[in-house]
Formats: C-alpha cells, sequence, structure tokens
C-alpha cells in the first residue's frame, strides 16, 4: 500500500513537472527568434521574427543618430512578452498611415497599399499620379508641414501609425499624437549611402503590412536589374569624367565622395570628379574652385532645377565656361515634375536606383543603351 501509495505521488509529480515544464518550453519559444529579415544592403533598420512577434529596429533615424528605436509587431491576438521593452507597440498588418515624406510614397504603391495612406503634410510635393488621383478624390488629409504637422487632424485621423523622419534628432511636434496613442515610427532611409541600401527600404513597411515575401520580391527585382545594368556599364571601352551640381546663393554644391549619388556614377562606369572627397553630405565650394577642377569635365549632371542652357547663362555666365556647357552634355532631372510641381526624382529615385542608373548608363555609354527612354535624367533645352 505504502509502495502504491508513492508510486501514484511519483507520477502525480511527474506529471506536474513535465506540464511546467511544458508550459516554460512554450513561453521560450514564445521568445525564441524564428526568422531574420534578409537585410543585404541597408544598414540603419533590421527585422527579427519571433513565433508571436517581430521586432522592427531603426537604428539610424538620422545622421548621427546615436539611438535604436524598436517597435514590436505583433499580430491580431497576440501578446507581448512583458521582459520586450519597445518604443511602440503596433497590431499588424495595418489598415491606416500617414507618412511624412514622398520617398514613403512609392513603397506604399509599390506594396499596393497606397490606399491606406489618411494624411501627408503639403500634399503638392506628391507627384506620383496613382497617389495624386487619390488627392484629388479627397482620399487623403492635408496636415500642414512636417515639421509642424497639424497634430489635431492627425489626431482625428487616428492612423494605426505616424511614419516620420527626424534631421538631427527626434521631431518634439509630434510628442502630442503619442499622447494620443498613436505610433510614431522613425524612417531613415534618407541616411543610406549605398543605393540599394536606400531602396531596401520597402521592407519597412512590408512589415507593417505583413507583405515581407511580397517586399522580396520586389526589391530582388529592383537588385537584380541594378546589378544587370552596372555589369553592362562594364563593357563600356571609355570612362568618361562626370560633374554634378550647381550654385545657390554663390556657392556651389555637389555630392561627397561616398554618397549615394557618387556611388551610381561609379557604378554607371564613369569618373565621377570628386569621388575621393570623404563624407555623404555636399560640398560646398566657389565657382573658381570647381572651374579649375571640372572645367572640362565630359558631362555635367543634375544642375539643380535649371532646366535650360539659357536659364544657366542668364543666372552666371560662369556656366558657359565649362566645356560640358559649349558641348551639351548637360542633363537634369528637373524636368520631370508632378502635376503640382514637385520633382519625380526626389520621390521615387531612392525606391528605384536601377532606373536611376539606366539614365546615366545610357547617358555615359549611349551605344551599350542607346535605345532606353529616359525616366528622370534628360539633356537641358
Amino acid at each position: 500500500m505504502i509502495k502504491n501509495l508513492f508510486t501514484t505521488v511519483f507520477l502525480i509529480s511527474f506529471l506536474v513537472f513535465n506540464s511546467c515544464k511544458n508550459e516554460s518550453k512554450t513561453e521560450a519559444l514564445d521568445t525564441e527568434q524564428t526568422s531574420k529579415s534578409q537585410v543585404e544592403f541597408a544598414t540603419g533598420f533590421d527585422i527579427i521574427g519571433y513565433d508571436a512577434y517581430k521586432i522592427l529596429s531603426v537604428s539610424q533615424a538620422w545622421p548621427g543618430s546615436t539611438k535604436t528605436f524598436r517597435y514590436a509587431l505583433l499580430k491580431e491576438g497576440q501578446n507581448l512578452p512583458d521582459s520586450i521593452e519597445a518604443d511602440a507597440t503596433i497590431t499588424i498588418p495595418i489598415t491606416s498611415i500617414v507618412v511624412t515624406s514622398t520617398t514613403h510614397i512609392p513603397a506604399l504603391e509599390l506594396l499596393g497599399v497606397e490606399k491606406t495612406l489618411k494624411g501627408f503634410p503639403n500634399l503638392d510635393y506628391i507627384s506620383s499620379p496613382k497617389t495624386r488621383a487619390l488627392i484629388n478624390a479627397e482620399k487623403i488629409e492635408e496636415l500642414g508641414q512636417n515639421e509642424s504637422i497639424n497634430t489635431e487632424r492627425t489626431i482625428d485621423l487616428n492612423p494605426d501609425v505616424v511614419v516620420s523622419f527626424g534631421v538631427e534628432g527626434e521631431n518634439k511636434s509630434l510628442n502630442s499624437l503619442q499622447r494620443a496613442n498613436i505610433p510614431i515610427l522613425y524612417n531613415g532611409d534618407w541616411t543610406e549611402t549605398s543605393p540599394l541600401g536606400q531602396a531596401e527600404w520597402i521592407k519597412f513597411f512590408a512589415a507593417l503590412y505583413d507583405k515581407e515575401k511580397l517586399a522580396d520580391s520586389i526589391f530582388n527585382a529592383i537588385k537584380d536589374n541594378y546589378n544587370s545594368l552596372k555589369k553592362e556599364a562594364l563593357k563600356a571601352e571609355e570612362k568618361p569624367t562626370v560633374l554634378s551640381g550647381a550654385m545657390f546663393k554663390d556657392v556651389w554644391y555637389l555630392p561627397k565622395g561616398e554618397s549615394w549619388a557618387a556611388q551610381l556614377v561609379a557604378d554607371a562606369n564613369a569618373e565621377y570628379l570628386y569621388k575621393d572627397t570623404k563624407g555623404t553630405g555636399s560640398l560646398s565650394l566657389s565657382i573658381e574652385s570647381v572651374l579649375d577642377k571640372a572645367q572640362n569635365a565630359e558631362f555635367w549632371i543634375a544642375p539643380n532645377a535649371f532646366e535650360s542652357y539659357q536659364s544657366l547663362e542668364e543666372t552666371n555666365d560662369a556656366y558657359t565656361q565649362f566645356a560640358a556647357f559649349k558641348n551639351r552634355a548637360i542633363y537634369s532631372f528637373a524636368a520631370a515634375k508632378g502635376e503640382t510641381g514637385g520633382m519625380l526624382y526626389y520621390e521615387l529615385a531612392p525606391s528605384r536606383p536601377d532606373w536611376v542608373l539606366e539614365d546615366l548608363v545610357t547617358i555615359f555609354h549611349p551605344k551599350l543603351n542607346s535605345d532606353k527612354a529616359p525616366h528622370f535624367f534628360t539633356p537641358l533645352e
């Protein structure tokens, strides 16, 4: 009898132990990493998938940022473990969004979720015909300016998330939205220096809509096209010299050698004359300095908002001294505008670097790509 009692107690203890063990194992599984996004080029964000949630982290919200923002993305009915700290918790897939940069618009359109956009600061900046049709149909609310977004209207819209960006730090004007329990997410796509790194931020938006597989497919197509064009450009026998930028208030601004724009010129198999300069922003130079170094550049691209040789000459006669001016070898993206005057290049180029590269290869090596219609860059009039 004592033996039977001992056996019974043992079995009960065993079952309770294993039950607790299985519960602990289940809880552990909830916090185990099950997948990691295939972020190949972007350096400013990452996505780690777990059984019950995903963590979207942004480590490069603005240049020089030392803070990493962590956003927890939960599917309906799931809970976030108490041990996980997050700057915002969002139920996915989201069904409404407010974004604050035109560079966010192409990602929404590529993912087929542009109709979830409920508000934007300064609608005139948006150039895409698809999103402009929604604006004209009054489906998207005007929210003022990004630096001082109309918080009352935004709160009335009650979007699932607001995607913002920082220039030198957090946007304090958004604090009232956070107090109203509207999640604020920082997007640092513009801080990437790799063309493909910028384009890869489509995965940031895809995570919010639970559309990672679609984003992978879209990005891989862009990457493959970009790399194919880069390889094609290497077939060119000559490597032309290139100048970029123009003057603003007597200062010539042009991309530094480690910038996104400089990388595109290099990948087009051309010699950017300022490729050896350090940094990712803009150089500020005098017209005399630029003439001394780049007067004989074979091509001149992106001369600010200029669209004609006449306007260049009328603005400053010094422009006429450049060989590219004399040889009519200046190309600009300024003519590609939306119906309200926004430049399509600023909106779309970061998401489609393959299109930018295709334009540049056609310009620098016409024998390779002479039949390609331009996406952004056209000759000055």
